[in-house]
């Protein structure tokens, strides 16, 4: 495959809507065609770049930001570019929230910011018709006080457009963060990880029921009170260029997760850019279809101690017209936010090749033989599956142990995870404020 695909011209025209494209074309970016010819929207895939950078002893710094954006940059051969050579499929950055930066930045706004943990950063795409883009931050307002937390402010965040191609500033958003207190409620940082979770879903619906999704140019990049992300269509160098905020020398972070979006033969748009909420990701996943329908066939008979009632607000997990990646991210954040620890979670959705292997030992085999729900599995997962009336094959949430020492206090006391190191590298990445430890990279078949 050559340093930088080609796309045949005018894959940024819009195409009157059909009744087939209201069925799966549901984007959130006007970018995204209907079904037409040989072309479907549900045979999308991605083949791209991606690329981590952390410091082990957890201290962050302005140099881990600039050596993140220097391998985006060794990733342009990923990347995809249209025939408007400055039109990119998409790239973007992860890092953890920096808190000086956004203090400072609070201040100049006239308010103030609480210590780390104790606050959410979100980043979202808004649109430009300034009329809707109040009646959205106006549902914010709303709905963060229903759910018991604080709004604390908005920011316009400054982007620089020069750099962009033509064929894209037309579908460019308006870029807004907004900053949410915890409220004295909330008890710790991962119960308010769970509990912005469902607000953004909640503040999701009410906006979608009031437009329709892939016309509404809202799109939630981020709500998070660890990781921020910034990202969008673009090529590995505009990224740095687009966002001033990156150069800034209290822009300052531990790790950070980058990513050059190829997508093999999907039209890009802003909201299909990765790094996602939990993961970046390469390579194709082929059971798209089953598992978005395996889901959704689950909705009704899936409960969880931590959602409680809650869990209806989730629902859907996934949208209808979004990649693979963006699918399987949905359904990562589904079963941690739901309980799975974040390690144990990425195991069962990305298993290894275990059926038919001789050279694998038993306790191990059947740690996977539970995840698929086969007779003599692994009772972690069956009694699991029992109690709590969701199955983990099929990416449903349970409320799960967080650790294998307090697995008895879930009636757990013979289930033990196959891997327990891998949940201790997890426990160890989330003291650390790390919300991207375990995510899974994959090589695609196009790597040089």
């Amino acid at each position: 495959m050559g340093a930088a695909r080609h796309r045949a011209k005018g894959r940024g025209e819009r195409v009157a809507p059909s009744e087939r494209a209201l069925g799966f074309g549901d984007s959130a970016d006007p970018g995204l065609p209907p079904a037409q010819g040989l072309y479907d929207p549900a045979r999308d895939k991605d083949s791209c770049g991606v690329g981590f950078i952390a410091d082990i002893k957890g201290r962050r710094s302005h140099k881990l930001i600039e050596d993140a954006l220097a391998i985006l940059c060794n990733l342009e051969h990923r990347g995809a570019v249209g025939a408007d050579p400055r039109a990119g499929d998409g790239a973007g950055i992860m890092v953890q929230i920096p808190h000086k930066f956004f203090a400072k930045k609070a201040d100049r706004l006239g308010f103030s910011l609480p210590k780390p943990g104790e606050y959410a950063v979100g980043a979202l795409f808004m649109p430009r018709d300034p009329d809707w883009r109040q009646v959205i931050r106006d549902i914010y307002s709303q709905m963060i006080k229903r759910e018991g937390m604080t709004l604390l402010g908005w920011r316009e965040v400054p982007t620089d457009n020069s750099t962009l191609g033509e064929s894209v500033k037309p579908t460019e958003p308006v870029h807004l963060q907004v900053f949410i207190g915890r409220g004295k409620r909330i008890k710790s940082e991962t119960e308010f990880e769970r509990r912005l979770y469902i607000l953004r879903k909640s503040i999701s619906h009410a906006i979608y029921t009031r437009k329709e999704r892939r016309l509404s140019g809202y799109y939630p990049v981020s709500i998070s009170c660890r990781t921020v992300v910034y990202k969008g269509m673009f090529l590995a160098d505009q990224l740095c260029t687009y966002y001033p905020d990156l150069h800034d020398k209290d822009f300052e972070s531990a790790l950070a997760l980058v990513h050059q979006r190829f997508s093999t033969n999907t039209f890009p748009t802003w909201s299909l850019a990765h790094p996602y909420r939990m993961i970046a990701h390469n390579g194709e996943i082929n059971t798209l279809r089953g598992n978005v329908n395996w889901m959704a066939a689950r909705q009704a008979s899936v409960s969880s101690d931590l959602f409680g009632d809650d869990i209806n607000k989730l629902w859907p997990i996934s949208y209808e017209g979004q990649s693979d990646t963006a699918c399987f991210d949905n359904a990562l954040e589904f079963l941690v936010q739901g309980g799975y620890p974040l390690a144990h979670a990425v195991m069962m959705m990305i298993p290894e090749a275990w059926a038919g292997n001789p050279l694998m030992d038993e306790e191990r085999r059947a740690f996977y033989d539970g995840a698929v729900g086969r007779p003599g599995g692994d009772r972690l997962h069956q009694r699991t599956a029992d109690r709590r009336h969701a199955r983990p094959q099929r990416l449903a949430a349970g409320a799960l142990f967080r650790h294998p020492r307090r697995a008895h206090h879930h009636g757990l006391r013979d289930g033990r995870p196959a891997h327990p190191r891998e949940g201790h590298r997890h426990e160890v990445a989330a003291a650390a404020g790390q919300d991207v430890a375990g995510r899974s990279r994959r090589r695609s078949p196009h790597s040089r």
